[in-house]
């Protein structure tokens, strides 16, 4: 996944029109200029399709905007190298994209691994993406993703607690002035 400009996590991606090209021309040609390796993507990469969420900023009534979702198996390796390549050749490094980030598939002792990584701020459906993904590609077991949602739960609690208090603080702050 990538860490993009905005904070979000996500996948790569962008707008295609399909007058000008195909839906896997168009995400090859993105991928190229995110992670600095031109992927080829197949009809067979293909796995879902659907209206983007109305939150979304790109969405609007009159135009709504569809989401297709690829997913590409490869081998570490080939990872290593779009890693490597994203932070040396990669247009968009450092404007629309900051960093790719690896999905842990495992949980440690403590509890750090997947649960939290999946409480992080993700842009549209990419985290219903990812934990499909997980699913159908066997990464994880229902179970330990069941477990690692609901860990990801309680972070999420604790730290919109946190929020809470931080926010307070500055009025704090503007009374003892």
């Amino acid at each position: 996944m990538q860490m993009r400009f905005d904070g979000l996590l996500g996948f790569p991606g962008g707008l295609v029109n399909p007058a000008e090209e195909t839906l896997e021309a168009g995400l090859t040609r993105e991928l190229s200029e995110e992670l600095g390796v031109a992927l080829p993507i197949s009809v067979e990469d293909h796995v879902d399709s659907c209206h983007a969420p109305a939150s979304s900023p790109s969405s609007s009534p009159s135009s709504p905007l569809i989401t297709h979702f690829y997913v590409k198996k490869m081998e570490e390796e080939q990872i290593r190298e779009v890693e490597r390549a994203a932070v040396a050749t990669a247009t968009d490094h450092g404007h629309e994209v900051l960093g790719m980030v690896r999905v842990p598939l495992y949980t440690m002792k403590r509890g750090g691994g997947l649960g939290p990584f999946l409480s992080h701020s993700f842009i549209g459906n990419a985290r219903t993406q990812l934990i499909d993904s997980l699913l159908r590609l066997n990464l994880v077991a229902p179970e330990e993703l069941h477990e690692a949602l609901t860990r990801s739960l309680k972070i999420n609690s604790h730290t919109a607690e946190d929020l809470k208090a931080t926010l307070a603080l500055p009025a704090v702050k503007r009374k003892q002035l």
